[in-house]
């Protein structure tokens, strides 16, 4: 399982604070404790408090450098604030995301070869996202299609089928957990799955949030889930993802599998 901490982004109050008045040390404390808890990549988006989205993109991307060189899965729709975070990160970066958009696609794709970086690619299109796993699957069969005309590399990309909030959308669950598995099936190297997991909780009882992201994990690690952008930080969270692990049999079981996991 790949683990891309989240926390790093503008959307949280207290990120959007920091960006604005530059404070280096607090960003550099996410870094530093994402990193602590198991991250092996960060998320970073600038989000929509800044009037200088490019200049805020390339103040994060090196403040994270000076402490850590972890690959950084740069976040936004905003071209030029794309190609300043892929060309400012130390590590071979991931962009997050391209769509089956057709100028999408080609210019985000030409920026994976420039910088030498992963994709992470979401199924949807200027329709939006589809109801059902078929309207997933073929987005994602056109995406993967795009990828191997442009000689990417398939172990590199990631589909991401797009979990939506089950208190609005609780009967897509099932589709998305259908194209996790059914997408491993679309090409021969199969893509990685992945998916932004606290977007299945967004808006319900924050009592429950953690609950419902927990459960949703290990579902989608029992259907095959690659990688997860996630709070690192919840202890619960990743002590559940491991032990899906442990019991889909990706890793071997010892009594302290959990303090195994995490010093390897």
């Amino acid at each position: 399982m790949f683990f891309i901490g989240e926390r790093i982004n503008g959307m949280f109050k207290d990120v959007a604070e920091a960006i604005k008045k530059k404070d280096s040390a607090f960003i550099r404390q996410l870094v530093e404790r994402q990193i602590r808890h198991g991250a092996e990549a960060l998320d970073v988006n600038v989000g929509p408090s800044t009037e200088n989205p490019e200049e805020a993109m390339a103040w994060l991307v090196k403040t994270i450098s000076e402490v850590s060189d972890v690959p950084l899965a740069i976040d936004t729709t905003k071209k030029e604030v794309m190609e300043i975070g892929l060309s400012l990160s130390r590590s071979r970066p991931i962009i997050n995301s391209v769509n089956a958009n057709d100028d999408r696609l080609g210019f985000l794709f030409s920026l994976a070869k420039k910088y030498d970086a992963s994709m992470i690619a979401l199924t949807m299109d200027k329709s939006g996202i589809p109801k059902d796993t078929e309207g997933r699957l073929e987005l994602a069969m056109k995406i993967i299609a795009f990828a191997v005309e442009e000689g990417f590399d398939i172990n590199r990309l990631y589909i991401d089928p797009v979990i939506l909030p089950v208190n609005v959308a609780q009967s897509q669950i099932k589709e998305v957990l259908r194209t996790i598995k059914e997408s491993k099936m679309l090409s021969d190297p199969p893509p990685k799955t992945i998916l932004g997991l606290s977007n299945v909780s967004q808006g319900s009882d924050i009592k429950t949030r953690a609950l419902i992201n927990r459960t949703f994990l290990a579902m989608a690690i029992g259907a095959g889930l690659d990688a997860a952008i996630l709070d690192v930080t919840d202890n619960e969270l990743m002590n559940t993802a491991i032990t899906a692990e442990l019991l889909m049999e990706r890793q071997l079981y010892c009594d302290s599998y959990l303090s195994a996991y995490k010093k390897r």
